[in-house]
């Protein structure tokens, strides 16, 4: 269903199994001059029949039946489309919003991934799908406009790569704060908080809360120097300064100067964090 049939600007679909939400989504993104075409689908199903009725649109000869399966769901999807941008809601009938993504990482030439949703739990499963954006409901139009401001850097920068959590690149955690998504790297965070089912990023430029339990965090930061101290904090390992006995038991220093943090050890994660105290040490100093 195109809501407006334009030559120029992006081809984008909308998907959303809420209708007032979906009505929304596409008269703000044909408010955009950026825009083009609007297509709408309200489930993953309709949204995966635009897609493959589109597939020859970028081809000079399109081959009938052509496509691929992504392995996971089974699912056939046309090898390349002239969609360009798919803005997606996550929790639909059927396939979810992030299956959908995966499907479409199984495309040749897949459309960027935004994703709208009332929901802010899933930022970070959204992003280790290749999305280009996370935005949260009710939509406004200057936080949309922000959101194709970076599709439009993302396509000239190239194709976003999913995050591999088994690969020795840099996580990001997106962190949304008064309808701004801010990416916080793990190399910038210091020590992690436990706040219930929440977690507080500490870093040198202030803190930020993520829907994340800390239990989450300790088994997939684990290989990346973060060890957890107490049942309410995760540390970075390299940058730990000081380990040393106080009247209540053990702390440890975080970081050096004004902006050091001493943060208390339970008894039951002392032995493991001095034996990887000392396991890197020794492995500091054997690579000199």
């Amino acid at each position: 269903m195109d809501s407006n049939d334009s030559s120029g600007g992006l081809v984008v679909l909308a998907v959303d199994d809420e209708e007032p939400a979906l009505e929304e989504l596409a008269f703000l993104l044909n408010e955009d001059s950026r825009v083009g075409t609007v297509l709408k689908a309200s489930d993953a199903t309709e949204a995966l029949r635009i897609l493959n009725n589109r597939q020859g649109a970028r081809e000079v000869a399109p081959v009938p039946g052509r496509g691929v399966t992504h392995p996971a769901t089974g699912t056939r999807v046309a090898e390349r489309t002239d969609v360009e941008v798919v803005f997606l809601d996550i929790r639909m009938p059927g396939l979810d919003g992030l299956e959908l993504a995966r499907v479409f990482s199984s495309m040749a030439t897949p459309p960027s991934v935004v994703f709208v949703t009332a929901h802010d739990d899933r930022a970070v499963d959204a992003y280790e799908v290749g999305a280009v954006d996370y935005l949260l409901k009710p939509l406004r139009s200057e936080r949309l406009s922000a959101s194709l401001d970076r599709i439009l850097a993302s396509r000239a920068a190239g194709p976003v790569e999913p995050v591999q959590q088994d690969s020795g690149e840099d996580e990001v955690i997106p962190v949304e704060l008064a309808g701004t998504t801010k990416l916080v790297p793990r190399s910038a965070v210091r020590y992690v908080e436990a706040q219930g089912d929440y977690a507080r990023l500490h870093t040198n430029e202030g803190s930020h809360l993520v829907r994340i339990p800390l239990s989450v965090l300790e088994d997939r930061w684990r290989d990346a120097g973060f060890v957890r101290i107490h049942r309410s904090f995760l540390v970075a390992l390299p940058l730990v300064t000081e380990l040393r006995l106080s009247g209540s038991g053990y702390v440890v220093r975080v970081g050096s100067g004004p902006d050091t943090a001493e943060l208390p050890v339970s008894r039951r994660h002392t032995r493991e964090l001095k034996d990887r105290l000392v396991r890197a040490t020794k492995q500091a100093w054997s690579q000199r």
